[in-house]
């Protein structure tokens, strides 16, 4: 059980939002909530849409620590988390390496299975190469290497000869993808605060949508969550055993959320894969971790004041 939210150390938070990432939008409404949470606690606040004149920025408002509501590049992937350290701010979430790492969907793999976290079997190659020909036996899936909330991501089927074109259609992203064995069945995530590790969500996207893409993820209606998921004690068990070896093996600190895929469809393989770890869980009153924070007995605003509380450097 999660213990009483901290009381209150610092007094001005500046919250760190936006940026120029593909999940810029999305980051904004986290930066919003967050802050009008933080300052339904007590703190003073200052909002801060991120420009690539951050560190200036920074030096001007003198915040006594940052909560870092960005998603995507430079936010997620340990850039940002850099200039916090070379300005001696203290910030949430995840540090320099291990944000690098979870960002990386190749590397993170290579983490993560060493730690006896499943995972499936992906290769890595060029967009142009991933729409010339099948680099797995399809169904699988192509995923940018360096992106979060499934911006990018292509389902190809065995029906689909040659692979489809919609591979290629964003220029903005990488162009180097994972091309990753599709795993059929339940979408389930589970998170950690701290070291307590949250029951586990079972997400439904809406009739018609084929995974828990963007639509499903912050369309009205793209998906309903059940909490705690409907499963055997052992597979339960597993995915939360798994979302905190997975946290530890990256080195994440504060929350993280990590996201499985259990293949349970009628003659199925029954297996359960890690897909990733989120070290920049998503954090509008709607999300998967207020929401798993909820469950806890936790409200949003003493889940943000703990995030806030545990900020530091040298994460």
């Amino acid at each position: 059980m999660i213990g009483p939210a901290p009381a209150r150390t610092f007094e001005h938070i500046a919250v760190l939002m936006g940026g120029w990432s593909a999940e810029r939008e999305v980051s904004l409404n986290s930066g919003a909530a967050v802050a009008d949470a933080l300052e339904g606690e007590g703190y003073r606040v200052t909002r801060i849409d991120v420009t690539r004149n951050i560190a200036q920025r920074l030096v001007e408002v003198k915040p006594q620590a940052c909560f870092n509501a960005l998603h995507g590049k430079f936010g997620e992937d340990g850039c940002v988390q850099g200039v916090l350290e070379c300005l001696e701010i203290p910030y949430t979430h995840s540090g320099v390496l291990s944000s690098a790492l979870a960002m990386h969907k190749e590397r993170a793999k290579a983490v993560m299975k060493p730690a006896g976290i499943p995972v499936a079997n992906a290769v890595i190659v060029t967009r142009r190469q991933a729409m010339a020909e099948h680099a797995l036996p399809p169904p699988y899936v192509v995923k940018p290497l360096t992106e979060g909330s499934s911006v990018g991501v292509v389902i190809v089927q065995k029906a689909d000869e040659p692979p489809p074109v919609r591979i290629g259609e964003d220029g903005d992203l990488d162009d180097v993808v994972m091309v990753e064995r599709y795993v059929a069945g339940r979408e389930l995530t589970c998170a950690v605060i701290g070291d307590f590790v949250t029951d586990v969500t079972d997400i439904l996207p809406a009739e018609g949508l084929q995974f828990y893409d963007y639509q499903a993820k912050y369309g009205a209606g793209g998906s309903r969550h059940q909490v705690p998921a409907k499963l055997s004690p052992d597979i339960y068990q597993s995915i939360r055993k798994c979302t905190l070896a997975a946290h530890q093996a990256l080195g994440c600190r504060g929350v993280s959320r990590a996201d499985f895929r259990f293949d349970d469809t009628p003659g199925g393989t029954g297996e359960l894969v890690c897909l990733e770890v989120n070290t920049q869980p998503g954090m509008t009153t709607t999300s998967l971790v207020p929401e798993l924070a909820a469950h806890a007995g936790w409200s949003f605003g003493e889940l943000v004041r703990w995030i806030i509380e545990d900020a530091s450097c040298n994460r």
